[in-house]
């Protein structure tokens, strides 16, 4: 065995090139980090996994500069149906356009062409370099920093130095196993076949996002981008892999909406789809993310957006203790996440056995059920993911919406505008005067920024102007007159006047131990 001992000493590791990995290390390369990311495939894998991603993960697109690249690999999506075996409607969900991070709520996708998108922003990064065909061996850490040990196909060892590592790495997570952190199993796990297909041509009448309820097979039929579409199917339990994945058999189960003449048959894979959350999120200098931290099922299409959201809500933390403020930050990391994929996954179980109950009388009531709920008009209710809580928190939690807005250079959403940096946004600039100087100054210390509309005034000059009309219904819909947001676009507390506005200041300024 050849051994190379590189003393390269970065900033952070990121193990995984996956959607989750690429996403953080671009993230952490546009902040200036020192970054290297390691994937044990030497090219990127080009066939589809995940489906869908929402408004969120676009506005992290958006941060990262490739929101309009994305979508020559995705369609908006306008709803989502479910039907019974017999085609009777069960369920209409309607996407909302735009949502509340000001793109469409729904995007069905190619998943290679993301990954492809988010490959060639991390190429283009100077401080970061991406390093493929290299699995992780050995992580060994120690008060000062991290250790990675890797190794190529050719048996050439090399050693990273990092000051912290984030597995990326999927849910048979190398850097999960090396820290020996167990996983809480819900104990939900479903035989599935999934077949991809390419069309050939448009195909009328083809679902683009639907449920087939059917006790005898329940059915996913969802596009996944231009020209792909897919086709998942429950299985018995006793169902091998080579008996699912025949192609012959998978022409037979699609019949009723595509034949050969329609479309290419890309893929069949059997899957179990799996329902478990790592213990632990962070064991000191290394953390996890991702399917490394948690699996769910797809049924809400979450996975990959929740790994996303990791990534966003790790960088800006990882980017502040490097840059010197306290550690602990870092401890706020799964104290805010988990709740929230908790949320998402027993609700993605429970929407699950709602679709794919086998038991024909209890299929019967269902349908029974959700027919009258429509005959009398009653809508599905529209699911809220929760806001976030404990960690880096004060009294608020939400995602700021993202609108149109102007300023006296140029029109565009929010984040364009004013940047994704630590944010007080406040209705009036005399908001602001109840801050201390000295903690205005503080706030600005951390990176932040103070921009003002004038939506209460026709008197006081505005740095930006409500375009688009979300802010107004905003602030009064909240009753606050001022936000501080974070760099994740979460808002870290809301204040309905001056003096709570100073207050709010202060607290966070005491959390993040900035000296006035």
């Amino acid at each position: 065995m050849n051994l190379e001992n590189l003393d390269t000493s970065v900033d952070v590791v990121v193990v995984g090139a996956g959607p989750t990995g690429l996403s953080l290390a671009a993230l952490l390369g546009q902040q200036g980090l020192d970054v290297v990311a390691l994937e044990r495939y030497e090219g990127l894998y080009n066939l589809p996994r995940a489906a869908a991603f929402d408004d969120e993960t676009m506005r992290t697109f958006q941060k990262l500069g490739v929101a309009e690249k994305m979508l020559l690999g995705t369609n908006v999506q306008s709803g989502y149906t479910w039907v019974n075996g017999q085609g009777d409607v069960l369920l209409d969900i309607e996407y909302d356009n735009p949502g509340r991070c000001g793109w469409p709520a729904q995007y069905m996708m190619y998943q290679p062409h993301v990954e492809t998108v988010l490959h060639e922003r991390v190429r283009s990064m100077p401080s970061v370099e991406l390093q493929r065909g290299v699995a992780v061996t050995a992580v060994d850490q120690d008060e000062h920093g991290v250790t990675v040990t890797t190794q190529t196909a050719q048996g050439l060892e090399r050693q990273i130095r990092a000051r912290y590592v984030v597995g990326c790495d999927g849910g048979n997570s190398t850097v999960r196993e090396s820290l020996r952190i167990g996983l809480d199993d819900y104990g939900f796990f479903e035989n599935w076949l999934v077949c991809d297909f390419e069309l050939r041509r448009d195909v009328p009448g083809l679902p683009t996002f639907r449920q087939v309820c059917n006790p005898a097979e329940p059915i996913a039929i969802v596009n996944i981008g231009p020209r792909f579409h897919r086709f998942s199917f429950r299985l018995e339990a006793e169902t091998t892999r080579d008996e699912a994945t025949e192609p012959e058999k998978a022409w037979a189960r699609v019949r009723d909406y595509l034949t050969p003449a329609d479309a290419e048959l890309v893929r069949t894979a059997n899957y179990t789809f799996r329902s478990c959350i790592a213990q632990r999120w962070r064991d000191r200098r290394v953390l996890l993310a991702g399917d490394a931290a948690h699996q769910m099922p797809p049924f809400l299409a979450q996975g990959m957006v929740s790994g996303i959201r990791d990534a966003r809500n790790l960088a800006w933390k990882l980017e502040m203790v490097l840059g010197g403020y306290p550690d602990e930050l870092l401890d706020t990391y799964q104290a805010e996440r988990e709740p929230h994929v908790r949320f998402i996954t027993e609700k993605a179980i429970e929407l699950g056995r709602v679709q794919t109950m086998r038991d024909p009388v209890a299929a019967k009531r269902r349908d029974a059920q959700m027919i009258a709920a429509r005959r009398a008009n009653q809508k599905p209710d529209k699911l809220i993911y929760p806001a976030l809580s404990g960690g880096l928190i004060s009294n608020s939690g939400e995602l700021l919406p993202q609108g149109l807005v102007s300023s006296a250079e140029r029109t565009a959403l929010l984040d364009d505008v004013v940047g994704s940096g630590w944010l007080i946004l406040v209705n009036g600039a005399p908001v602001l005067s109840g801050v201390p100087a000295e903690d205005r100054e503080a706030f600005t210390r951390v990176g932040g920024r103070e921009v003002a509309l004038g939506l209460s005034s026709m008197f006081e000059p505005a740095d930006l102007s409500d375009t688009g009309g979300t802010y107004a219904k905003w602030f009064a819909a909240t009753g606050c007159v001022a936000a501080i947001v974070r760099p994740d676009s979460y808002i870290y507390g809301l204040a309905h006047d001056s003096q709570e506005l100073a207050a709010l200041t202060k607290e966070l300024l005491t959390q993040l131990s900035v000296p006035a």
